[in-house]
Order: structure tokens, then C-alpha cells, then sequence
């Protein structure tokens, strides 16, 4: 385990379920040598206020906070308080999100399934400098780094899909809605509109059904 700080790391905790945020108090109270809680918010705008007034080192963030998104709060937070770390703790087994997370800035993407010693110790990595993924998922992004390597850019490419067109384009492909793919990449239904209209033009189709045939055919997707 890292060493233990000089002081205890200031911790704000963000979650739209009370339940989650006692269970963390709870959990993490086992540890006040290491970190200390000083605010919680369940909302985007109680976590920006309460993060304005304690100025913590880390704060611990779901991805998703009811209506709003804990991505959009993270770029927020990383952009107003470059001194204050982000770390997304979340359900969210999925590759689409973490790409979202360290887009946005955050310094750590943790599935909850942790425990409270492991979730500690990232903490205080973070803390020195690190960024911490859980390790399945850092294993999935590594072989994935590994085939960009090797050329196999992502499905669609040799057509001229960007990288986001083509992660629409398989959602659309396992049966996902517009909705269901904005929820999914934590974007705008509006956005997710323009994506599909560009990979539309860019495989010659005007329709979901028709797409879906020219990702089949061309074996984009498996």
C-alpha cells in the first residue's frame, strides 16, 4: 500500500443516492489516518458549491447524478480547480466511459465493487501523481492500445468514420436507441443525431436499418 500522507487527503464525496454516500462515510471512516471526508453533495450543483468552500484534494465522483452527468461535472471541476483532483467511482463497467472520464480530466476511474483498503490506496496514488483505472478495465483498454498498434484502428475506420461514429454505429448495431446510445456515452440525444447523420453520408445510407446491413456486410462488428 502507498505511504501514508502527511496528512490526511481532503475527500469531497458526490452521489445522487444517500445510501451511497453513508456506505462510503462508513467505509472509509476505517481510515482517518489517510483521507478525510469534508463535504458531500448529491447534486451537480451542491458538489460545485461544496467544493468552492473546501478546496479538497480529491473528489470522489459517480459517473451519473439523476439527470445530470458526473463527466460534465468533472471537466468543470478540473477546469475551475486544476489543484483539485477528480476520481470517477462508478457502477460503470465500460470501456465508452472511461474514455469520457480521462477526456474530461479525471484522474481515476474506480467500479465500486472495491473495497475500502484498495479504493484508499488508489486515492492516495492519485494523490501523488497517478492515474488509477480499475485493472480489468485497464487490461481491455491495454489489448485495444495494443490493435491501434498493430494498425487495426477502430471498426470502420478504412471507411471514414471518427472514432465516435463507429462506437454509435455499434450500439446502433446491438439495437440501442438514439436514447439508449446518449445514455451510454453520457452525451446529448442531439449529439448523438449529428453522429449518426455523418456516418449516414459516410456510408452512403439514409437509414438505421440500412446502416446496420453495411456494418454486418463489411464484418465491423462481431
Amino acid at each position: 500500500m502507498p505511504e501514508v500522507p502527511a496528512t490526511p487527503l481532503r475527500l469531497v464525496l458526490v452521489d445522487d443516492h444517500e445510501m451511497v454516500l453513508h456506505g462510503l462515510d462508513a467505509m472509509l471512516g476505517h481510515f482517518p489516518d489517510r483521507v478525510r471526508i469534508v463535504g458531500q453533495a448529491t447534486t451537480e450543483t451542491a458538489a460545485l458549491r461544496t467544493v468552492a468552500e473546501q478546496r479538497p484534494d480529491i473528489v470522489l465522483c459517480d459517473v451519473r447524478l439523476g439527470r445530470a452527468s458526473g463527466l460534465d461535472l468533472c471537466r468543470q471541476l478540473t477546469t475551475q480547480y486544476p489543484g483539485t483532483k477528480v476520481v470517477l467511482l462508478t457502477v460503470y463497467d465500460d470501456e465508452h466511459y472511461l474514455y469520457q472520464a480521462l477526456r474530461v480530466g479525471a484522474a481515476g476511474y474506480i467500479l465500486k465493487r472495491v473495497d475500502g483498503r484498495e479504493l484508499v490506496a488508489q486515492l492516495v496514488r492519485v494523490s501523488e501523481g497517478e492515474t488509477v483505472v480499475d485493472a480489468a478495465l485497464a487490461g481491455r483498454v491495454a489489448l485495444a492500445a495494443a490493435r491501434l498498434d498493430a494498425g487495426q484502428f477502430w471498426s470502420g475506420a478504412h471507411l471514414g468514420l471518427t472514432q465516435r461514429e463507429s462506437e454509435v454505429l455499434g450500439l446502433l448495431v446491438s439495437g440501442h436507441s438514439n436514447r439508449a446510445v446518449a445514455g451510454k456515452l453520457v452525451v446529448s440525444e442531439d449529439t448523438v443525431k449529428t453522429h449518426v447523420r455523418g456516418l449516414y453520408r459516410k456510408l452512403g445510407v439514409s437509414d438505421r436499418s440500412a446502416a446496420i446491413a453495411v456494418a454486418l456486410r463489411e464484418g465491423l462488428f462481431r
